[in-house]
């Protein structure tokens, strides 16, 4: 496939590795193109960033972002204006005024506190109840004109969920990122301060503790059931506790953050293998001896910023972490099942002959008004095949022309810091467009190597049919709903992503040894070769 990638628009793109391969269905791009860039245009307001928002853009099915400036966002330049003219401009221009007014009230009251304060009194539960008004929709018992109806429902309450999503990460990516920006200032590695946040994310190791507490239960019987169903058999009570544990979770994505992906509920093995790998991790000891070593780091003077901040960025952890299932991928695993249903409709109308082409349509197809007005499997597999083509192109890390980022030290003191802040985010994220090195170096997670299988696939769905327990997961990325099952992998090892992706995260909180962000990792690892990954200093090496 002979294509040429073209940066989507002026200034400089950056492909986000982090969140979504190539091959993006077409209703993923236009949740994301809705969403995100309405969502960041909010919030960088809210919070005083001189930036208008961040870009989306998808190139041949691959997602590329770009930060949107706030003063001649179309014509970027690569070569900064002096000094004395961008610090006059600044002090001008009334956005940017306005937002040096407002960044200083944020800094002043800190309104994460309140956003946080919110998500779990209320904020939270409201959307659980709303993904479970869809979710225990009977939806096989609908007309096909309801099932449009219901179809569309799903969507806006994916459009809605995801906008709040992208919302939320600007009040829990903002205490991390002061957190993170003031660690430069510090001289204090960014990687150590990081290491400090694990274990302040119940919501990402709430499945190890509720898997562990079921295994428990079935290691009493003295039986090993060999599938979910046998595991269920066992006893009423283990039988209601895993009930209790897919209750919300059956239809969440785990795999990928388009409607391709697989949702926990469609593989009872997974299910039957992580409930059983599963164990509970306190690294509160560890965690306090770590805080003491780095806090004496810091210089003395700092210490109580010191304090304060890394006390906002534990809170603003857990919301970051639930955040992502609970708004993005439950709410899209919602519209997988109903697209699922639909696609059912066609193959029992001799339209289609796989069900799992129906999320191939078209945002404009949604708006049927039965399954019989839909495109035919002929049509619907030529998408695929399409997206399937894209999936193997080697898309370029950045497109465009390189954007000079203004200096710091010409915008005011809490500009300043918000930019640092938000810069800071960029980075650890790995959304920046750069890579490692070496192929096979990224940044290493945790202090235990381990020698193990690799188990590589370019989808983590191949990887994960052949995962065995203790076998080293290779992927490309992960999202936060991978903490349903990674429990059963002894390594991680993603070609995308920073210190503070998702896999790095999960990686944390579960005591996985990893390596993120190791770009060539999917070229480079054979798949069943014997691995070892050393985290210490972030390498992997293929053994002979």
């Amino acid at each position: 496939m002979n294509v040429v990638f073209e940066a989507p628009g002026p200034g400089q793109w950056a492909l986000d590795r982090s969140h979504m391969p190539g091959g993006c269905t077409a209703l993923v791009q236009e949740l994301m193109s809705a969403t995100e860039p309405t969502a960041m245009r909010r919030v960088f307001a809210e919070l005083g960033a001189p930036v208008e928002t961040m870009s989306v853009a998808f190139v041949h099915g691959h997602i590329y972002t770009r930060l949107r400036p706030l003063i001649a966002p179309d014509r970027p330049s690569a070569k900064s204006p002096p000094k004395w003219v961008l610090k006059l401009v600044v002090r001008v221009h009334p956005e940017m005024r306005r937002r040096a007014r407002t960044a200083t009230d944020v800094f002043a009251s800190a309104p994460w506190n309140a956003v946080i304060h919110d998500w779990h009194h209320g904020g939270r539960a409201a959307i659980v109840a709303g993904n479970l008004a869809l979710q225990d929709v009977p939806i096989a018992q609908l007309d096909d004109a309801e099932l449009m109806v219901h179809l569309r429902e799903c969507w806006h309450n994916c459009l809605r969920n995801w906008e709040q999503h992208f919302w939320l990460h600007g009040y829990d990516l903002g205490p991390l990122g002061r957190f993170l920006y003031a660690a430069e200032s510090w001289g204090v590695p960014a990687d150590d301060l990081l290491s400090l946040l694990e274990g302040a994310s119940p919501s990402t190791s709430g499945p190890a503790r509720e898997g562990a507490s079921i295994a428990a239960l079935v290691r009493a019987t003295g039986v090993e059931p060999a599938t979910l169903d046998e595991l269920r058999s066992l006893s009423t009570e283990i039988d209601a506790a895993v009930t209790a544990y897919l209750r919300e979770r059956e239809w969440v994505l785990f795999s990928r953050y388009d409607f391709d992906g697989l949702t926990l509920g469609e593989r009872p093995d997974v299910v039957l293998g992580s409930i059983l790998a599963s164990a509970a991790l306190d690294t509160t000891a560890q965690v306090q001896a770590r805080t003491q070593v780095v806090r004496a780091a810091v210089p003395a003077k700092h210490h109580t910023e010191f304090d304060q901040l890394l006390a906002s960025a534990r809170d603003a952890m857990d919301l970051r972490d639930d955040n992502g299932p609970v708004t993005a991928e439950w709410p899209a695993g919602l519209v997988r099942r109903a697209l699922l249903e639909v696609g059912a409709r066609l193959v029992a109308a001799g339209r289609s002959d796989r069900r799992e082409l129906a999320i191939e349509l078209l945002p404009s197809e949604l708006a049927a008004t039965g399954v019989a007005e839909l495109p035919d499997g002929n049509e619907l597999q030529a998408r695929a095949d399409a997206r399937g083509a894209q999936r193997l192109l080697a898309a370029p890390a950045v497109l465009g022309s390189p954007e000079a980022a203004p200096p710091l030290d010409v915008l005011p003191h809490a500009l300043s810091q918000m930019v640092g802040a938000v810069q800071a985010v960029v980075r650890h994220l790995g959304m920046d467009g750069q890579v490692a090195a070496s192929g096979l170096h990224g940044v290493g997670i945790g202090t235990r190597s381990v020698t193990a299988v690799a188990r590589v696939a370019a989808s983590p769905e191949d990887a994960l049919d052949r995962l065995q327990p203790g076998e080293v997961l290779v992927v490309a990325c992960t999202t936060p709903a991978y903490n349903l099952v990674l429990s059963l992998a002894g390594g991680i090892i993603t070609a995308a992503g920073g210190p503070m992706s998702h896999a790095a995260v999960l990686a944390r909180e579960l005591g996985i040894p990893a390596v993120v962000g190791a770009h060539a990792a999917l070229v480079m690892v054979p798949d069943g070769a014997m691995v070892t990954i050393d985290p210490v200093a972030g390498t992997v090496s293929v053994l002979p």
